[in-house]
């Protein structure tokens, strides 16, 4: 494993970048353009507007240390027998940090036109299209991984295809030593009327102050329903950065739900296209925190056509000294008529020192719209927990009760039966077991 040492935030390449040159030629003008742009910008910093809230120095104080190549610990399937949705009846890709795992992956015959595998395996013709979507994306992160990416997921649904099975991507992290950082691509195509179940979930099996960085692009096609679950669970020492970047067709309807529990700080930057008439796109989040957890979603929302649907709804659980971000931007380009979008964020503050800091906004250039937005912050409702007193409910239950209704309005809009099954009872087990409130 190679370290890359950082200097005043910029990065020299030394042995790390050949590593990834002998990898690929092909790569290497995505890859040096990404080295370039971290050099000149650097880590975010609280004087930059879109992270004003979200302190990166304790990462940006790490050994930068990405893993290039397989570190080849010796895991097992008993070792993810437990995880989260590790019994779903589906197609399973595993990367250990950041590289596909043939192993411990299983996967099925999905019908013809679909493609289910790991990017490394696939790039084949796809050196053009990494980055078509992120390139414009400004977030240093973005460029981070531009030039260190290893492998990801590479799903292709044809025109009128529907995925046999959900797709189950599992992202482990051994967190061997502090700054270990894997740096994930994914590339996924869904064609024109196709279906399909993506699960992407992260999760921690050591302790150090280990990072993912990860890239999703998405095309989602002409009629095309796809519905995206990402499952975040990381250890409290785990950075964890993200950023979706799709682009959505006539008629397409595309959900995302973030939930979000681990890792010390994370990041989801969401990026939504809305380019032909007809779509309607849901992105749905929660993030219940801890100590001195930090989770931050940041998402733009462009209606470039008219006629368009989106709706935003993102629940905070906050407890202890823990601060929940929230930035949300609807953008109705002109033309964009008939624009239906709904952007919500709600706080529940458990604790004292407990901060949420929430900026939702709306920027319109097109006169016949309907646009609404807005952001509570507050504690537990005092008239309804006494309503459950007298119910004959102690406090504990009372309190424990709303918040997983709280919570369950985030779950329940999951249309996938099983996951959505799976995540309630994991909400209410992590309510029990971290919220013993009196």
């Amino acid at each position: 494993m190679s370290q890359v040492a950082t200097t005043n935030f910029a990065v020299e390449p030394v042995e790390a970048f050949a590593e990834l040159e002998q990898n690929g030629a092909a790569l290497m003008p995505l890859r040096k353009a990404g080295l370039a742009r971290f050099s000149e910008a650097g880590f975010p910093t609280l004087r930059d507007e879109d992270w004003r809230f979200t302190n990166v120095k304790p990462l940006a104080e790490l050994p930068f240390r990405p893993v290039l190549l397989a570190l080849g610990q010796a895991l097992g399937q008993e070792q993810l027998g437990d995880v989260t949705f590790g019994q779903l009846d589906a197609d399973r890709l595993v990367f250990v940090d950041g590289h596909f795992n043939a192993e411990l992956s299983q996967t099925a015959d999905q019908p013809s036109g679909v493609t289910v595998t790991h990017l490394a395996s696939g790039l084949a013709g796809l050196e053009r299209e990494l980055g078509a979507l992120s390139g414009g994306d400004d977030d240093p992160f973005v460029a981070l991984n531009d030039a260190f990416f290893t492998d990801g997921a590479l799903i292709q649904i044809g025109d009128g295809q529907r995925l046999a099975k959900p797709v189950h991507l599992l992202f482990v992290a051994t967190a061997g030593g502090d700054g270990e950082a894997a740096h994930i691509r994914n590339w996924i195509v869904a064609g024109a009327n196709s279906q399909g179940t993506i699960i992407e979930s992260h999760l921690s099996l050591g302790q150090a102050a280990s990072v993912t960085n990860i890239v999703t692009e998405s095309r989602i096609g002409d009629g095309a329903d796809i519905e995206h679950i990402k499952f975040q669970d990381q250890s409290n020492r785990a950075f964890h950065l993200a950023s979706l970047h799709s682009e959505l067709g006539r008629d397409a309807q595309y959900a995302f739900h973030s939930i979000a529990l681990g890792a010390r700080l994370s990041r989801n930057n969401l990026r939504m296209r809305l380019a032909q008439p007809g779509i309607e796109c849901v992105l749905n989040g929660l993030y219940m925190l801890r100590g001195q957890q930090l989770a931050d979603h940041h998402m733009i929302v462009e209606h470039a056509a008219p006629h368009c649907d989106s709706h935003e709804y993102f629940n905070g659980i906050l407890d202890d000294q823990s601060r929940g971000v929230f930035h949300g931007r609807i953008l109705v380009q002109p033309g964009a008529q008939k624009t239906d979008a709904k952007q919500t964020n709600k706080n529940l503050l458990l604790s004292d020192d407990a901060t949420a800091n929430t900026k939702p906004q709306l920027e319109i250039y097109a006169d016949d719209v309907k646009c609404t937005h807005g952001a509570t912050i507050g504690a537990m409702d005092d008239d309804a927990i006494f309503y459950l007193r007298t119910r004959g409910l102690d406090t504990a239950t009372a309190r424990r009760m709303l918040l997983h209704g709280f919570a369950g309005e985030i779950v329940d809009r999951v249309r996938h039966d099983a996951v959505r099954e799976e995540l309630d009872a994991l909400v209410w087990n992590r309510l029990e077991a971290e919220h013993q409130l009196d």
